[in-house]
């Protein structure tokens, strides 16, 4: 007999919760000795198991509109489920340990795992200024990945920090939020400056450097001497992430070596003539 179809909905959930407070038990008590090295695969195996997750979700719902047997692929999503929480609680204990981690989760939409992955991947001993972080996240438009190269940026860090841009654009709407806010606020300004023709000279290089279908929406955009919208979109999202890593390393940096940055390096960073000091909010 199948296990899985002997075991009733309701048996699996109660089996389910067993199981998950046994492991967050078991991984509750190494969490206090969890280092980079282990937050960095423990981050990296959160979002595989995402992945499967999410995959099996589809499988599920796949299977259930077309009458066939969906129970396996449900129960393993819910387990898959489990383990993402599991480590999830892990991380969120790892990034209590430091003043900088619990200053990140104060930010809205900054959360466990993603505080993890930038406590984890950046050594701030390594980062006099912001730049570094900028530069080794991938976030520095001057570097290039030429053919046959080696890749000049962390991938893994790159990756996170576009999720964070996600996630500032998903809490943009909230009360709580900060850096939502300036997103909002750096998009329209680069859809003016764009309007303006202030991109042109940008539009004509990509359009001369790519080959863009003459039915595309990115075609009709540079072909004009504009930025597409979502070009504009991603721009403000890269600006806010910065804007939140340069407010990370004065956090950092004075944590770790006790005095403020050798200079004011917060700066909204927004392509304009001028520029302010904008400086971190409180954690």
């Amino acid at each position: 007999m199948n296990p899985l179809k002997a075991i009733e909905p309701v048996e699996t959930v109660i089996i389910e919760d067993v199981v998950a407070r046994m492991l967050r038990a078991d991984m509750k008590a190494a969490a206090s000795e969890l280092g980079d090295n282990e937050a960095r695969y423990l981050v990296d195996a959160y979002y595989a198991m995402q992945k499967v997750r999410i995959h099996l979700g589809n499988q599920t719902s796949a299977a259930g509109r077309s009458n066939e047997p969906n129970r396996l692929t449900a129960y393993l999503q819910v387990q898959m489920a489990i383990l993402e929480g599991t480590v999830k609680s892990v991380l969120d204990q790892y990034t209590q340990k430091s003043r900088v981690g619990k200053w990140m989760r104060g930010i809205t939409g900054i959360g466990p795992v993603l505080a993890a992955g930038l406590l984890s991947q950046i050594d701030i001993t390594r980062a006099p200024t912001v730049g570094h972080i900028w530069s080794f996240a991938g976030l520095d438009p001057s570097k290039k990945w030429l053919k046959g190269q080696k890749r000049p940026w962390n991938a893994r860090l790159r990756v996170i920090c576009w999720k964070i841009g996600e996630s500032f654009v998903k809490v943009s709407a909230l009360d709580s939020d900060v850096y939502g806010k300036h997103w909002i606020k750096f998009k329209a300004r680069y859809a003016a400056k764009n309007e303006a023709g202030d991109y042109a000279g940008q539009a004509a290089d990509i359009l001369a450097s790519k080959n863009f279908g003459k039915d595309t929406l990115a075609y009709a955009a540079y072909i004009k001497g504009k930025l597409p919208l979502g070009h504009v979109h991603a721009r403000a999202k890269r600006a806010a992430v910065k804007l939140f890593l340069a407010h990370l390393h004065d956090v950092w940096y004075r944590d770790h070596y006790g005095k403020a940055p050798p200079f004011p390096y917060i700066f909204e960073h927004s392509g304009a003539e001028h520029v302010h000091y904008i400086p971190p909010p409180e954690g």
